[in-house]
């Protein structure tokens, strides 16, 4: 078996764009969490693929939510990035947003957005991966925030 700390240094040479993952608790409470493992998982139906650690304090809200929204971070949204990694109590505090149609928040200024309806959970060693259908999106202009070798990047182009 390969050593964690040589498989999380070669993990760390694949740069990832950054997502916040958010959803809303029965109460109607707004929850978010930064997520770098997503990814594209089908056209035909769209399907998207995330990634959360089992321990993530949001896990609890993804093991039984039917809906959640993706938000693709822009360069400029570094500090929305931290904030949604971080421990804070209320993260949503100052940040602009609205509710998607099947009502998870989707941030402002973000690069790209979906709300997507849970179709499938699959545990996978200490994360589940959630797939989701898209069910609305929107994208705007602009460069993406990335996240390599530990450390915030944008791409120059």
């Amino acid at each position: 078996m390969i050593d964690h700390d040589l498989f999380r240094a070669m993990l760390g040479r694949f740069a990832s764009g950054i997502t916040v993952i958010t959803a809303r608790d029965e109460q109607g409470t707004p929850h978010g969490m930064t997520v770098s493992a997503f990814s594209s998982l089908s056209l035909d139906p769209p399907l998207i693929l995330a990634c959360i650690a089992n321990d993530a304090t949001m896990a609890p809200l993804m093991a039984r939510t039917a809906s959640f929204a993706v938000n693709i971070l822009s360069a400029g949204q570094e500090a929305v990035s931290r904030r949604f990694a971080g421990k804070v109590d209320d993260r949503f505090a100052g940040i602009g947003y609205h509710d998607g149609e099947l009502g998870d928040p989707v941030l402002e200024e973000v690069l790209a957005w979906m709300q997507c309806r849970l179709v499938a959970r699959h545990p996978a060693g200490d994360h589940v991966i959630l797939v989701g259908q898209v069910e609305q999106a929107g994208a705007s202009e602009g460069k993406p925030l990335l996240y390599y070798r530990g450390g915030y990047a944008t791409l120059e182009r």
